[in-house]
């Protein structure tokens, strides 16, 4: 493992420590972890799961959709 320093709201700190053993861990730092652990998975696997953007538009342009088109669609996605 690696050391690292993170500031956090002294609230957050002893909610996490009133938390920890309810949730069955020896403390707030292994429960902070796992938070850390279940977010960054859950974010690759929604990353992973995507098509990636270049490959769909290649593939639109082959079935004939427009630039405009695909410009727009990009473009409301980045405001989702």
């Amino acid at each position: 493992m690696t050391s690292i320093t993170i500031r956090m709201p002294e609230d957050v700190i002893k909610e996490l420590k009133r938390v920890a053993p309810l949730l069955g861990f020896s403390g707030y730092q292994p429960l902070i972890r796992a938070y850390i652990g279940q977010g960054l998975r859950r974010d690759l696997e929604k990353i992973e799961s995507r098509p990636k953007l270049h490959d769909l538009v290649k593939s639109l342009r082959r079935y004939g959709v427009t630039e405009e088109v695909i410009s727009s669609a990009i473009a409301e996605l980045r405001t989702v």
